[in-house]
């Protein structure tokens, strides 16, 4: 009898383990204790950091762009939009490869100087090629990227 019941505690523990790793990957949360308070922080994909970074990066680059001078370079850290992680609801496309390969080539325009396109419509094409792949799949970061826009 004893030895049945120390079967079942030890295949109780081996899932309640195996369950407990499939959430915390799942949802990316990060426990954080603070004293007595836990709280759970959800952590982002490399994907989703990345492009939250793009975005930070962009909100300063329109600054200049509004001011003519560009005091910045094109950052290779965005060049990690061709192998960074997506969450595990999502995954790298066609049309995501597409647009992120458009967005690259755009980004670095930006930065040319010998060009015959004006700063600031080179910097809108980089933020409408972000638009247009959001509107693909992902659309909910689409009204604070149109805030990038210059008018």
């Amino acid at each position: 009898m004893l030895k049945r019941v120390s079967y079942i505690f030890a295949i109780a523990l081996v899932f309640s383990c195996n369950s407990s790793e499939k959430v915390e990957k799942i949802e990316k949360k990060v426990t954080i204790v603070d004293g007595t308070e836990r709280y759970d922080v959800y952590q982002g994909s490399e994907m989703a950091n990345l492009m939250r970074g793009m975005h930070a990066f962009n909100l300063q680059l329109k600054k200049e762009v509004e001011s003519g001078k560009i005091t910045t370079e094109f950052p290779e850290a965005f060049l990690k939009i061709h192998s960074a992680e997506f969450s595990e609801s999502k995954s790298r496309n066609q049309t995501f490869d597409h647009y992120s390969g458009k967005f690259i080539e755009a980004q670095k325009l930006v930065f040319t100087e010998d060009s015959n396109v004006a700063l600031s419509e080179r910097y809108n094409n980089a933020i409408n090629l972000c638009v247009s792949c959001h509107q693909t799949e992902c659309t909910g970061p689409i009204p604070k990227i149109k805030k990038l826009l210059i008018k």
